[in-house]
């Protein structure tokens, strides 16, 4: 199979430097800071905060891993809602990465569910750190219903967010490049979405290198 490009449309890919730059921000010190429950256990509101959002299973946790090289610093689960708190991790002391609770389907009670869910949407509409968040999409579904009301309610907040699939490496060629397509057609309509997509596989490693050198621009 044609090998995927890391990012689309490929024009907008990293240089050298700025994946190096990515490398060597992600090969330094990243340490779990809080798992935040409610509003009163978030973390000060210090360093730059990038932020992952998806459905529930999509794979944050596995793609914070494979960012920074750690299979346990992010816990993984193949039972959707097994992250139920916001985790903050200090990157290098110049970034903090935010690995949000999934929304749909989660193995926990409703109001379990629905008080993780207000926290979320709380954090995202009003944190001033937040330089950005990283939607994950499933490459083998693209958007989703799911998905459109968290678009929406970041257009609305005017908090930018890009587009980041995942499991590519699940996806045949030609599959992926109308997902691809569909994807970009979709977002070009949401006026807080970064035009840019990243196209990743935690499993292979595939885009992350592009990955890193994109949140590695948005620290200080």
């Amino acid at each position: 199979m044609q090998e995927a490009p890391a990012v689309y449309p490929p024009e907008s890919a990293p240089d050298q430097a700025a994946e190096e730059k990515g490398r060597h921000l992600f090969a330094q010190a990243c340490e779990f800071v809080a798992g935040a429950g409610s509003d009163a256990a978030l973390p000060p509101a210090q360093l730059p905060e990038i932020a992952f959002a998806g459905r529930s299973n999509v794979g944050k946790s596995s793609l914070v891993n494979a960012l920074t090289g750690r299979r346990t610093l992010a816990r993984v689960s193949h039972t959707p809602g097994r992250t139920q708190q916001l985790n903050f991790f200090s990157l290098a002391e110049r970034l903090m990465l935010v690995d949000l609770p999934g929304y749909g389907f989660a193995a926990a009670s409703k109001a379990k569910v629905a008080g993780w869910t207000k926290l979320m949407e709380r954090y995202l509409k009003g944190r001033p750190t937040l330089r950005r968040v990283m939607l994950l999409i499933d490459a083998r579904h693209g958007i989703k219903e799911a998905d459109r009301p968290i678009m929406a309610m970041l257009d609305e907040a005017a908090v930018s967010y890009q587009i980041v699939l995942t499991k590519i490496d699940k996806v045949p060629h030609a599959a992926l490049a109308r997902c691809t397509a569909a994807t970009a057609a979709e977002i070009a309509k949401h006026v807080a979405a970064h035009p840019t997509i990243h196209l990743t596989s935690a499993h292979d490693g595939l885009g992350i290198a592009a990955l890193r050198a994109g949140v590695a621009a948005l620290a200080s």
